[in-house]
């Protein structure tokens, strides 16, 4: 049996059943540990988005020969994911606070389904392009709920530890990627790395449905500010084409130059509209609260550190170490992995201690490792250690900032919250992947083939990660310390 599942003043009849969320089975929410299936399911979608984020990049030869298509133009594969993502992950967050997040999140299942089986089926890249439009639609709506489900199911003394299980899930997602990818693409070719999504996805949009608990707390119905959007999808967009295409087009070039103004005029527009909005879609009172923007920063600057690693080490070991790719890949798994296993310890202490300690000892672990990193590279098992020093503390990082985060934020407002850390991430990502590679090309120059070059531009890579590594300690620094939560059953079904 099923709990009652729609308010008296809805209909239930018809389509309305399909926008209305159900409640879990009577015999599951009434277990004790029912907030955990719904974690289960919440990293599901956490597992497969990382996945998928990280997969496609070793498509791209294979998508490059088969399509008949050159390298720039097959780099929009992933560039059309990634601007999609930054450009609706908040609006999708502010209407899940309105509609349902749980309803979101499923739906999100489903469209992220029909994008996948759309890409795998393409016949040429315009369309590819078009649909991985789609999946990441799909995409946004799992990560602009992922973490603010968590919120509201899990009981505030179990916060961290719930967070800490999906940033796990994320980071096996975002290090497995690479080895399941070459394995799909050797069996049935670059369409199966998206095929492989749709029967996984039909198995999680049901798991979802029947384990997560139905949204509490939500935002009162409001029209939706699509001025608001329109305003700020632009923002995303052109700051993330800054940051990717900057060093392919030249950083002074009339195309940044241009992407700049546009960053700078439509913030403006945003903002002006957001203050006069009677519903805006970003309640700027938010971004007053200390510990929710300091949090949101910290979030950009740990993924600016996680991508930048992941993006400038294969070249150290494959050009300065004269590894294979396939070495390079499995060593490179040590960083990730060490996140995957520190990040669930460090949300179940942070239940305890609160965020600030583990803050301020991984971020300090993580910038020690990275300035080990920057002088002593040479020697492949010291390297590894570098990178399990760096890994362990950002998961220890990870975990902690989000749920101190989103714990400092209304429930009411956690789908928006959930995405615009979820867009500081993936604007972290960008960002760390864009000023990597400039000052890795900076001192080993563009096409480096000789190991003493490419020492050298990793030596000054590793260093600008360090100093951000080393701004996250500074932040914490300004953090108050304090629980999770001041209410530890809100949001518990």
């Amino acid at each position: 049996m099923f709990e009652a599942s729609v308010p008296a003043n809805r209909s239930t009849t018809g389509w309305h059943r399909l926008l209305t969320e159900p409640a879990r089975p009577r015999r599951i929410a009434q277990r004790p540990g029912a907030h955990w299936y719904a974690v289960a399911a919440v990293c599901i979608g956490a597992f497969m988005g990382q996945l998928d984020a990280s997969i496609v990049t070793l498509a791209f030869p294979t998508m490059e020969r088969d399509l008949h298509a050159t390298v720039g133009a097959v780099q929009w594969v992933g560039l059309a994911y990634l601007l999609t993502l930054v450009a609706t992950l908040t609006a999708v967050g502010r209407y899940a606070d309105m509609a349902g997040r749980k309803l979101l999140y499923t739906y999100g299942f489903v469209v992220f389904i029909v994008g996948s089986a759309l890409c795998g089926f393409a016949p040429d890249l315009p369309m590819l392009i078009g649909f991985r439009v789609l999946q990441a639609v799909g995409a946004a709506m799992l990560q602009a709920n992922s973490v603010a489900i968590i919120t509201a199911a899990v009981p505030a003394d179990q916060l961290g530890r719930g967070i800490g299980i999906q940033g796990a899930a994320q980071a096996l997602g975002l290090a497995l990627g690479p080895a399941i990818g070459g394995v799909l693409i050797s069996l049935g070719g670059w369409q199966l790395i998206f095929l492989v999504n749709v029967p996984v996805g039909i198995v999680a949009t049901g798991l979802a449905w029947v384990l997560i608990p139905r949204s509490r707390h939500l935002s009162e119905r409001a029209t939706f500010d699509w001025l608001g959007l329109g305003l700020f999808a632009p923002v995303g967009v052109a700051l993330m084409l800054a940051l990717s295409l900057g060093g392919q087009v030249g950083w002074a070039s009339p195309f940044e130059l241009a992407m700049i103004v546009a960053v700078v005029v439509f913030t403006l527009a945003f903002l002006r509209r957001e203050k006069r909005a009677a519903a805006p879609m970003v309640d700027l009172a938010l971004l007053r609260i200390r510990a929710f923007w300091l949090g949101l920063v910290s979030g950009w600057l740990i993924y600016l550190v996680i991508f930048g690693v992941l993006f400038v080490v294969p070249y150290l070991l494959e050009l300065g170490l004269h590894r294979s790719a396939a070495q390079a890949g499995v060593e490179l798994l040590a960083m990730p992995l060490a996140i995957g296993i520190s990040a669930p310890l460090a949300g179940r202490l942070a239940d305890r201690t609160g965020a600030r300690p583990l803050l301020l000892v991984g971020m300090a672990l993580s910038t020690a490792g990275l300035v080990a990193m920057a002088f002593a590279h040479d020697s492949l098992p010291v390297l590894v250690v570098e990178l399990l020093a760096t890994g362990a503390g950002l998961g220890l990082s990870t975990a902690p900032n989000n749920a101190a985060t989103m714990g400092a934020i209304p429930r009411t407002s956690s789908g928006v919250g959930s995405g615009l850390l979820n867009m500081a991430r993936g604007l972290g990502t960008a960002l760390g992947l864009a000023l990597t590679g400039l000052v890795f090309t900076a001192f080993a120059g563009a096409h480096p083939h000789h190991a003493g070059p490419v020492l050298v531009g990793f030596h000054w890579a590793a260093l600008l990660l360090a100093a951000a590594s080393a701004a996250v300690v500074v932040l914490t620094l300004l953090r108050e310390n304090g629980r999770l939560s001041d209410d530890p059953t809100a949001g518990v079904e």
